[in-house]
């Protein structure tokens, strides 16, 4: 299953308590087998059939596909040179992976 870092949480928790998020919401790892890559949204609730990753709070729903290829990864965050928040994706142990700005890997 998908490892959520700590920092990881802490910002998934942070994005999806601003006042405009309902409550319940998350983060949606989804694969897009058209682009051939992985898409990171914020979305108000799972869709049908999604894992839920639930670390201390904070949710990542991964789609069928998503949650079979990250089973053996972990997602963690850090600060681009701007000082953006960009999630990455790494096996676990390993040096992470990034999601672009626009969500994509």
């Amino acid at each position: 299953m998908l490892a959520v870092t700590d920092n990881a949480a802490t910002a998934i928790r942070d994005i999806t308590s601003q006042q405009e998020v309902p409550a319940g919401a998350g983060l949606r790892i989804a694969a897009d087998t058209f682009e051939g890559s992985l898409t990171l949204s914020l979305v108000a609730e799972p869709y049908e059939g999604d894992q839920v990753v639930d670390t201390a709070g904070a949710r990542v729903f991964l789609d069928a596909l998503a949650a079979e290829m990250l089973d053996d990864k972990e997602l963690d965050v850090a600060l681009d040179a701007e000082g953006a928040v960009q999630f990455a994706v790494a096996d676990q142990g390993d040096d992470p992976e990034g999601f672009r700005s626009d969500g994509r890997r």
